[in-house]
């Protein structure tokens, strides 16, 4: 299974929460990296708060954008 790490951006929704990664591409031409931001809806059965750095897995689609599930919580904003 995949797992990626992310923060917590919002926890408005109920057992939702929006992860916001953050991961590196390198530009083809010009070889410089490139920081990507890319936001999850998550499934959040741990009580994740907005800032918290968690770590999410994918897992089967809980509802039509909900294919992640935070599985742990790294630590506390």
């Amino acid at each position: 299974m995949k797992h990626l790490l992310g923060t917590v951006k919002s926890d408005k929704n109920l057992n939702t929460a929006i992860v916001d990664v953050v991961s590196f591409k390198v530009h083809p031409k010009y070889l410089k990296r490139i920081k990507v931001n890319k936001s999850y809806a998550t499934h959040n059965t741990l009580g994740a708060k907005t800032g918290d750095r968690v770590r999410i897995e994918e897992t089967r689609p809980i509802s039509k954008t909900k294919h992640w599930q935070i599985t742990k919580i790294l630590w506390f904003n």
